[in-house]
Formats: structure tokens, sequence, C-alpha cells
């Protein structure tokens, strides 16, 4: 992250970001990374985990029930969130490349990007 001072935290809640393929919350990462950090605070994890996703390096997912979560994978996909136990996952699936054309016909602007949230039951709460 050029111009921001290294951390030991942010490279700890990146790791662990990297080496999960779930979409955590703040506070699961805090509770899993308190364990081995007996000084890290949730508001540092917060703060770390803003500025990651402003500068790119992570994704911060808004998937409606008001908490956000947390996606180390940056490439453009789309998840799955499931409207019983709450858990977000990955969708393997095409990217709909024709959909920021589409959406640029009705809009006077620019669209840089999109992001699509499919809502059901998953496998294990239906």
């Amino acid at each position: 992250m050029a111009g921001i001072k290294y951390s030991k935290q942010r490279e700890a809640i990146l790791a662990y970001l990297h080496s999960t393929t779930e979409h955590p919350t703040a506070e699961t990462i805090y509770t899993n990374l308190k364990q081995e950090n007996a000084k890290l605070s949730l508001g540092t994890v917060y703060r770390n985990l803003n500025l990651l996703a402003a500068s790119g390096e992570i994704q911060k997912l808004c998937c409606g029930d008001g908490t956000d979560h947390f996606d180390a994978t940056v490439a453009p996909h789309y998840h799955f969130v499931c409207e019983e136990c709450g858990k977000v996952m990955d969708l393997d699936m095409p990217q709909i490349a024709f959909a920021d054309e589409k959406a640029m016909d009705k809009w006077i602007g620019e669209i840089h990007n999109h992001q699509v949230f499919f809502y059901g039951l998953c496998k294990k709460c239906m």
C-alpha cells in the first residue's frame, strides 16, 4: 500500500482473509486474530479493513443484512447470501459482461463496475 506505514496488525488481517474462502465480518476476524495478538482491538480491525478496502486490496461486501463482510478476492465475481443462516459465498459463474454496457444505456455518467448478490437458501438451510 503506497504511502501507508507498515502495520503488523494490517498484515495479519490481510493474511487471515487470504487464508479463508469464507467472507468474515470484522468481529469474526477480530475473534480469530485476538488469540495471537492480545493488543489487537476491534477498532483496529475495523480501521484496517476499511483502509484495505479503500486501497482495493480487499472487497467490502454490504449484503443488506446490516453487517459488512470482507473478501480477499478482488477479481470481479458474484456472491450468494443465504437468507436463513446469513452465510456469504462465492457464486461460481461467469461475469455478466454486458451488464455495465446495458446500464450505461440508461445512465448519464460513468459506470466503472457492478456488484451483484443473489439471495436464497444455501444447501444446508434448505
